[in-house]
């Protein structure tokens, strides 16, 4: 790997967003900062933002770390990342619009029809559905890493429900209720109009058979959802309720809402239940999740659903490869975001470099998350990579493979004082009648030394997300 970018440190000299910071970190005492760390945790705590590991035993609900400094960019850095954003978001959404209509793109002979069509995320249920103003991803999570000063490069890509953005909202809150003067000392972007854009997007999404004001929902599994807390916290901070299948139902044309007050009309329901338990007349016929019936009045054009059913096709991360063509050939455009080199092991001459290098690669499956079914060759050992080979050379379409990325490291407090920690970033950018989103996202970070695994499930924690304004 190469050496590491610092994202505060230049050979020595502090970069300049960092240089209020570090007056800051060296004017604060240890016990201070013990206090501190207790004070975020008593908050996170008292609010319940915490997150469910599922396959443990015992209690498996965890409050998740969160690393009181936070990760600097400077404006310039975030325009050319906010264009970069948008861009693929719109091709993304005119891939999903193109896939379940004419499929122009597989008939030009860019992407292969099997990986569009044998996806297992690919819903033929939905083929020749246009959704309201043809947007099918609403609110596209660009997962990004940073290896260099000017070098940003997408991970991956979440079309179907990307989670995290209720800890962007209350890692802002958190530290602008801690340390009131860094934001009266610091010019930062404000990221707390994320939920009336949210609201704005999908009621800009409405069916035309909406009368009116739309009645917005947010459609849950239930408390025992390991993303429930993001969920009601979304419900209260939009002021639209949070529905679970049982509390809707279908009748005629439209879907509606059970009220004390009688039946309430539902225009467009922000999902976050798979689509496999959507509707169990049309996807999995067990699902108590959903609602019966609703795909009909989907289709009808009598609710929204968002993001689209069918979206995941999108993020899948062997069609991942494909998003800088798609951006050449829906928007005429160069990439302004390059994607991490990808090896598919679907390709047998790619597949058989793969097998030779698994030591040097990070091998993840087509469609893991969360961290799982993934294989960081320099930290494995031998026994791990002979055991991920076996699976690769059973299942090669399962899997894809990357380089190993030197992921840029940003100051974090650990035990002993500040140390670099690896990083990575997940913006929010959001789909309706236009396309925007706050200036900052998600970081997570990888809290323990070495560790390129960011994910609260495997450790990581999570950081403030500063954008210094013009």
């Amino acid at each position: 790997m190469t050496q590491t970018f610092n994202e505060m440190i230049d050979g020595g000299s502090v970069r300049a967003a960092y240089q209020s910071l570090e007056k800051w970190q060296n004017e604060m005492p240890a016990d201070l900062r013990q206090m501190k760390q207790s004070e975020a945790e008593a908050l996170f705590r008292r609010v319940g933002i915490t997150f469910a590991v599922y396959g443990e035993g015992g209690d498996p609900e965890r409050l998740i770390p969160f690393d009181m400094f936070p990760r600097v960019f400077t404006a310039d850095e975030w325009r050319k990342l906010d264009r970069g954003i948008r861009q693929r978001a719109a091709a993304l959404n005119a891939f999903l619009a193109d896939v379940y209509d004419q499929r122009e793109i597989i008939r030009a002979g860019r992407i292969p029809e099997h990986l569009v069509t044998h996806n297992e995320a690919f819903e033929r249920a939905v083929v020749g559905i246009r959704p309201p103003r043809n947007v099918w991803s609403h609110i596209v999570g660009i997962d990004l890493v940073r290896t260099g000063p000017d070098q940003f490069y997408v991970l991956e890509d979440n079309c179907r429900t990307p989670s995290g953005v209720s800890y962007m909202l209350q890692n802002r809150e958190i530290m602008m209720r801690m340390f009131p003067h860094l934001f009266v000392e610091n010019r930062i972007a404000p990221v707390d109009g994320y939920a009336d854009a949210l609201r704005h997007t999908l009621a800009s999404v409405a069916p035309k058979k909406c009368d009116g004001e739309p009645n917005v929902v947010i459609l849950t599994p239930g408390h025992f959802n390991s993303a429930y807390y993001e969920h009601s916290f979304l419900a209260d901070l939009m002021g639209v309720e949070l529905v679970e299948g049982q509390d809707l139902f279908v009748d005629g044309d439209f879907c509606w809402m059970r009220t004390t007050e009688g039946p309430k009309k539902v225009d467009v329901i922000y999902r976050r239940i798979d689509d496999a338990f959507l509707d169990p007349l049309c996807f999995r016929a067990d699902s108590m999740l959903g609602v019966p019936g609703l795909m009909n009045v989907y289709r009808s054009g009598g609710v929204t659903i968002c993001s689209a059913p069918g979206a995941g096709v999108a993020d899948d991360k062997a069609i991942y490869t494909f998003v800088p063509e798609m951006i050449r050939f829906y928007l005429g455009e160069a990439p302004i975001l390059e994607n991490v080199p990808t090896w598919q092991c679907a390709i047998p001459d790619q597949c058989k470099y793969v097998l030779e290098n698994l030591g040097d690669l990070v091998v993840k499956e087509v469609h893991g998350s969360g961290g799982y079914g993934m294989l960081v060759g320099p930290k494995a050992d031998k026994s791990q990579i002979e055991a991920f080979r076996a699976k690769i050379e059973e299942k090669p379409w399962n899997y894809i493979a990357q380089p190993t990325l030197s992921l840029s490291a940003c100051p974090t407090f650990v035990e002993e004082g500040v140390a670099p920690r690896h990083v990575d970033l997940r913006p929010y950018c959001l789909v309706g009648d236009k396309i925007e989103l706050v200036p900052g996202g998600l970081t997570r970070v990888a809290l323990n030394e070495g560790s390129l695994v960011v994910n609260s499930s495997q450790g990581g924690g999570v950081k403030d997300t500063w954008v210094l304004a013009e």
